[in-house]
């Protein structure tokens, strides 16, 4: 087990960065980006289709960033073909649906080594925490 340190926003940060340097290598050679990654995965959760501006509303809420950064990640995912773009609706592709269960397949593989042998009371603790802190995140991100 590795050494503990005290819980604070530089471990938090830690992680973050090494989760994300891991999806990093997993997404290199598709010239997909992180940000673009989650809105695939939201539209990919979501169904069928969306509203453009549904859609964008929600990945800029999840990457906390403005409308038309998020639209653009999508206009990516369009010129990508993970996404295809019907006047006002967009819609994932059966493209984009394989590249987000073939990268999906391979993180949950990984989140079994990172902490699949974990006891389920602290992984339920960690939830709670971390829900917890998000959502005052997102309270004082709404202040500012």
């Amino acid at each position: 087990m590795p050494d503990m340190v005290s819980f604070t926003p530089q471990l938090l940060g830690r992680t973050e960065k090494a989760l994300n340097a891991i999806l990093d290598r997993l997404l290199a050679d598709s010239g997909v980006t992180e940000p673009q990654w989650v809105a695939l995965s939201i539209a990919v959760a979501g169904g069928e289709s969306f509203g453009r501006d549904q859609l964008t509303g929600l990945v800029a809420g999840a990457l906390k960033v403005a409308d038309d950064e998020a639209y653009a990640h999508i206009a990516a995912l369009v010129g990508h073909g993970f996404l295809a773009s019907e006047g006002e609706e967009v819609v994932v592709t059966e493209e984009g649906r394989a590249f987000r269960s073939s990268i999906g397949v391979t993180t949950g593989e990984i989140a079994e080594r990172l902490w699949g042998d974990l006891p389920a009371e602290d992984l339920d603790a960690t939830v709670r925490v971390l829900s917890t802190a998000l959502s005052r995140a997102d309270e004082e991100l709404a202040r500012h």
